[in-house]
C-alpha cells in the first residue's frame, strides 16, 4: 500500500515538473538553423535612393571630375568655325573685335570641380525616370599681366532619361534615352576679380561665350559615361528599378 501511494505521489510531481518546463523559454541551439524572416521588397523610396547612390558613386569613379577639370575649354574656343571642333562658329573672333581685354585672355582653366546631389523624378506615366546630374566648378580666366584675373563660378544641370528595356534574351536593362544639358540651368557668377579693368563688360562676353560652348561641352563628356555606369550597376538593384517601372510604381523623389 506504501508502495502503490509513493508511486501516486511520485507521479503527480513529475507533472508538475513537467508543466512548469513547458513554460519556460528554451535556450538558442547555436548548432540549430536560425529561422529566416522572408525580406520584404524594397520600397521605390528605396530604389530611387540606392539608384542615386550608385549613379553618383560610379561616375566618380569613372573619373568625372578629372574630366571636367581637364576640358579643353580655352582651345575649343580658339578653334573657330573653320575645325570640326568648333563649336563657336566665329564667334569669340566677333566677341575679341569688340572688346580687346579679351585677345589677352591665355587660359581658361576649370578647377574644383564638384559633382553635388543627383535627383531623381518620375515622367507621368510612370515608366520613365530623369536624373538631374548637378555640377559645380569654377572658371579661372588668365592673362600674361596679371595671372589670374577672374574667377566665375559656374553651375551646371545635365539631365538623362533611363528606360526600362528588355533585349531579345530577354534580360531586362535600364538604358539612357535623351540625355541633354537642362536649359537655363547654367549659371554663372563672379567669385573674384583683379586690376582697374571693365569687369563686368568682360564677366557679360564671357558669360556669352560660355552659355554656347559650355553645356554642350560637358553634355558630350557626362553622357557616355552615365551609360557607362548603368552597365555596371548591381543586377539586383537593375531589376529591382525595371520592375517598378514596368508597373508605374512612384518614385517619392523629387527635386
Amino acid at each position: 500500500m506504501f508502495q502503490i501511494g509513493s508511486l501516486i505521489v511520485l507521479c503527480g510531481l513529475l507533472a508538475q515538473t513537467t508543466a512548469l518546463l513547458e513554460t519556460l523559454p528554451v535556450p538558442l541551439d547555436q548548432n540549430l538553423p536560425l529561422a529566416v524572416t522572408p525580406a520584404l521588397a524594397p520600397s521605390p523610396t528605396d530604389l530611387a535612393g540606392s539608384l542615386a547612390g550608385a549613379l553618383s558613386n560610379g561616375l566618380l569613379s569613372e573619373g568625372l571630375l578629372g574630366i571636367l577639370e581637364n576640358l579643353p575649354l580655352l582651345d575649343i574656343l580658339k578653334t573657330g568655325g573653320n575645325a570640326p571642333s568648333g563649336l563657336l562658329g566665329g564667334l569669340l573672333g566677333k566677341v575679341t573685335s569688340l572688346t580687346p581685354l579679351l585677345n589677352n585672355i591665355i587660359d581658361l582653366k576649370i578647377t574644383n570641380p564638384q559633382l553635388l546631389e543627383l535627383g531623381l523624378v518620375q515622367s507621368p506615366d510612370g515608366h520613365r525616370l530623369y536624373v538631374t546630374i548637378p555640377l559645380g566648378m569654377i572658371l579661372n580666366v588668365k592673362t600674361p599681366l596679371v595671372g589670374s584675373l577672374l574667377k566665375l563660378a559656374v553651375k551646371l544641370n545635365v539631365t538623362a532619361e533611363l528606360l526600362a528595356v528588355t533585349d531579345e534574351q530577354k534580360r531586362v536593362h535600364l538604358v539612357v534615352g535623351d540625355c541633354t544639358h537642362s536649359p537655363g540651368s547654367l549659371q554663372i557668377s563672379l567669385l573674384d576679380g583683379l586690376g582697374p579693368l571693365p569687369i563686368q563688360s568682360l564677366v557679360d562676353n564671357l558669360t556669352g561665350i560660355l552659355n554656347n560652348v559650355l553645356p554642350e561641352l560637358v553634355q558630350g563628356k557626362v553622357c557616355p559615361l552615365v551609360n557607362a555606369v548603368l552597365s555596371r550597376l548591381d543586377v539586383t538593384l537593375v531589376h529591382s528599378i525595371v520592375n517598378a517601372l514596368i508597373h508605374g510604381l512612384e518614385f517619392v523623389i523629387k527635386v
